[in-house]
Parts: structure tokens; sequence; C-alpha cells
């Protein structure tokens, strides 16, 4: 298992495997089908409503929780001094776990320096190995880092290959933190497996265009979570050490760039109120 080291020293599995929109009914299947694969970074969040079935999975496989770097994230209805540090105490409770390898705070909105506060305590007190945020854009990002006692070690956004974070990775490289890329095949929207560029080059190594993707984030150095509930597409998107991309195929895969998230915008002042929507409606229904 290769690792990227985060500023404080740990490491960090730079495969990974996501759970967002895995029913629950799924989930402990796929993480254990992941596991066995040869997965040991395992991604979800509390707003995902599986935090129980990772954790099942994880106590069934069998394997040493030392092995397994294990992320979950709070959601916004969670932001708050003290509000933050009960609700990961009981993420930890559904994930059948005493400490977490990394916790992030989830979205740019609220009182997330209140949170972020909370989430330095629990570093503080080892209760987490590593702490972080997710979806913050670059501006938002250098904001927590200037103004905080500890860091952020990981930024956890958007990244694939129609919205490369050129300037996300410089700014996040500038601060030491590592990213992580959500949604790297993009769920598939712009036809992004059938595009003729990455075709060829799957052609030319004889690999899907799923595992040149993967491959592409890995020689960045950004963390890839991948996710899927089929048996060989979670087999297929762990092999991706044994081939690697040429400057060539680097440079082309460059071109597919367009600066746009294939979702939505985080500054759009729809999508947040969408955001307040979404866990009321998911609230209700798990």
């Amino acid at each position: 298992m290769e690792t990227l080291k985060l500023y404080n020293g740990v490491e960090i599995p730079s495969n990974g495997f996501g759970v967002y929109q895995v029913s629950r009914s799924d989930c402990k299947k796929s993480v254990l089908t992941a596991l066995k694969a040869g997965y040991r970074h395992i991604d979800t969040a509390q707003a995902y409503f599986n935090e129980e079935e990772v954790g099942e999975a994880i106590k069934e496989s069998g394997i040493d929780r030392k092995e397994i770097f294990l992320t979950t994230k709070v959601w916004i209805d969670n932001y708050g001094e003290g509000k933050t540090y009960d609700s990961v105490i009981e993420s930890m409770s559904k994930l059948k776990t005493d400490y977490l390898d990394l916790i992030l705070l989830h979205q740019p909105v609220g009182d997330y320096y209140a949170a972020y506060r909370d989430l330095e305590k629990l570093y503080a007190e080892k209760k987490v190995r590593a702490i972080g945020v997710s979806n913050f854009y670059p501006d938002r990002l250098v904001d927590i880092c200037s103004f905080v006692n500890v860091k952020p070690m990981v930024n956890q956004i958007e990244v694939n290959v129609f919205n490369q974070q050129i300037e996300a990775k410089k700014w996040a490289d500038k601060y030491n933190v590592v990213l992580e890329a959500w949604a790297p095949f993009a769920e598939g929207r712009n036809n992004m497996f059938s595009n003729e560029t990455l075709l060829e080059i799957a052609k030319k190594h004889d690999r899907s265009v799923a595992q040149v993707i993967l491959r592409w984030l890995y020689q960045r150095g950004i963390v890839s979570l991948a996710k899927s509930v089929r048996e060989e597409r979670i087999k297929e998107n762990f092999d991706i050490y044994s081939f690697s991309l040429d400057d060539e195929d680097l440079a082309n895969i460059a071109k597919l760039d367009t600066k746009t998230s294939s979702f939505f915008s985080h500054q759009d002042p729809n999508i947040i109120e969408w955001f307040g929507d979404l866990i009321l409606q998911r609230r209700k229904n798990n």
C-alpha cells in the first residue's frame, strides 16, 4: 500500500475507498470487499448515514484496527463548540473505534471556526490522529490555515480530469495540506468513461479509464476516494500501482481541464440553502 505523509508525520494511504451514497444494505458488504481487495483507507461521514455499517465491516474483517486508516466528517448541523466534539465521540461509537485516523469538517459554511476548535481539542487529546477540512476553496483554506493553532492536514475536494484543481493544489502545497479527491470519476458525468483521450491512454497501458484516472491522481500526490458496490470494480480500482503514466499522457489529460465543477459551486447561495434542506430530508428518511 502506497502512502503519503501528512505534515505531522502520519501516513495516509493514497488510494482510499469512499462510501458516499452507498446504502446501508450495501455498505457493510462493499467495505468488506474493499478490505479484502487490499484497501486500508475507508472514508465515510456523518451525513452518509452509514457509519455503523462501516464499523461493523471493519470489526468483522478481522484486520487489526491499526492497519486501517479511518476517516469520517462532521456535518454542518453538528458545528459548534462542544457540539462538534460530542458528535465526533458519537461517530466513534458508531464506528466501533476509540480513535479516528482523520476527522474533517464537511463543508465551509456555518460556525466552522467553533467546530474546528473542537477538532483541535480532539487532536490534543489524541482521540484523532489528524484533522482537516473538506470542500474548502483556496481562499477559505488559507483563511483557516492562518488563524488556527493546528493547521488542517487534509482538504478533501472535488478533483477529476474535468476539474483538475490546479490552483487549489498550489495553495494546498504552500501550506503543506494534502488534497483528497472526492468523486474522482465525477459519477460518470460528461461522458468521462467514453472520453476519447482517456480511452486512448487506457488502451495504451492495457488498463481501464478508471485506473488511468486514479493513477493520474496518485502521480499528482492527491489521495483518491473511489466508490463502487461491484466487486470487480473495487478490485480494479485498487490496482493502480503496476503501471505509470508518461509525460505525454499527463499532458493530454491536462488538456481536459475545464476548471468547472461537475456538480455545483459551494459559492452559490442556492447550494448553501440546498445543504440545509438536504440534511433535513435525509434525517427524515434514516
